[in-house]
């Protein structure tokens, strides 16, 4: 047998063991031993007003944090990016400890709330939207035009081609 001969043996071998091993791990089966799989818990129902009592602690820590940040750098995300992450962590892990999904309506109309109270002046500038210029304008047009044309144009050639060929 030739090198290349057993180096490729050994390859299409491999291939098969690994695409074995794949399968296997994508299956239903658990392991070797076909052990059955546990059922899942049943989760208990969600404690929503639990849930806003426990979101609420959470927005007076932020608000609390928030307090000894000066007004004028609400509106800079670096100021304040630790504690907006351990307010919506803290959200994020009561709404698991109540068995409520996050987020969930409750938990995004408080977060909301907290935004119109600290973050509502941050826009100060309103955004006007205008059309670009009529030179990129027309760019913008041709180019998909000229392109589906010369598609075309290539299909119809290549089409005849394989007539004059065959």
């Amino acid at each position: 047998m030739d090198t290349n001969e057993f180096a490729v043996l050994k390859l299409f071998v491999v291939g098969i063991l690994v695409n074995a091993w794949m399968i296997r791990g994508l299956s239903a089966a658990t392991d070797s031993i076909n052990i059955e799989p546990t059922p899942p818990r049943p989760r208990k129902p969600c404690n929503e007003s639990r849930l806003q009592w426990e979101v609420e602690v959470c927005g007076e820590d932020f608000k609390r944090e928030m307090g000894h940040i000066e007004p004028h750098y609400w509106c800079n995300l670096t100021h304040f990016i630790s504690e907006y992450h351990r307010f919506t962590f803290c959200t994020e892990i009561k709404s698991n400890i109540v068995s409520c999904y996050w987020p969930n309506p409750l938990v995004e109309s408080y977060i909301i709330h907290i935004h119109k109270h600290f973050f509502s002046n941050c826009t100060l500038e309103h955004v006007v939207w205008v059309d670009p210029p009529d030179d990129t304008l027309t760019i913008l047009i041709l180019v998909p035009v000229f392109l589906t044309l010369a598609m075309i144009a290539l299909v119809v050639w290549c089409s005849k081609r394989s007539d004059i060929l065959a």
